[in-house]
């Protein structure tokens, strides 16, 4: 019998992965315009030579653990029994949710959407979860790439997992510096009543 959460996961985040890359080509086909696939900044390149690797064993890990039934690409046997096996359906029903959260999210960022850090970026978005959370795409991406190492507690993805919550981190913060600077006074108020990741944080802070 296939393992049903690993699956899921894995079908969860190739098709997140896909629909980036899909909404890459058609913003560049219809829209002529580059969504920052080549960051402008050599920070942010040299970012992302840490970045697409992580992303490419995100997509991988998962899909070879479905072919190891042992040895360490497979899940281990702890997680295949008792109460962790539930909690690895779980994480894998929340991975879901979060996806089709993100896809909000692309909506209302519309023409605003990027991969990078850009002088092109000059709208801020504040609507549906903009309103309460300044990153939420970035918050879905850290609790799928979560979701992924509770269903596939091995080291590698693990390892993974710890380097891509730390790059969304440090993500997150240059562009809400870059953001300060664009908008300045109107950016300091929406900073003051949204959280980086989670609503809970603008509450700490009123």
């Amino acid at each position: 019998m296939p393992d049903i959460p690993l699956l899921v996961i894995a079908l969860t985040i190739s098709s997140y992965w896909l629909r980036v890359g899909a909404m890459v080509i058609r913003a560049r086909r219809r829209q002529h315009r580059n969504v920052g696939v080549v960051p402008e900044r050599a920070s942010e390149r040299a970012m992302w030579l840490a970045f697409v690797p992580v992303v490419a064993a995100w997509c991988a890990l998962p899909w070879l653990a479905l072919t190891h039934s042992v040895g360490p690409l497979a899940v281990p046997a702890f997680a295949r029994d008792g109460l962790y096996a539930v909690l690895r359906w779980l994480f894998a029903a929340g991975a879901v949710a979060c996806f089709v959260l993100t896809i909000d999210c692309w909506r209302r960022m519309g023409r605003n959407w990027r991969m990078d850090i850009s002088d092109s970026n000059t709208s801020l978005v504040t609507e549906g979860l903009f309103a309460r959370i300044r990153h939420p795409i970035y918050a879905f991406s850290i609790a799928m790439m979560i979701a992924t190492a509770t269903v596939l507690p091995t080291p590698a993805m693990i390892a993974i997992a710890a380097v891509h919550v730390l790059l969304m981190n440090v993500k997150a913060r240059r562009e809400e510096a870059h953001l300060a600077r664009l908008h300045g006074e109107a950016y300091a108020r929406y900073v003051e009543r949204t959280g980086r990741f989670l609503p809970a944080l603008a509450a700490r802070r009123s």
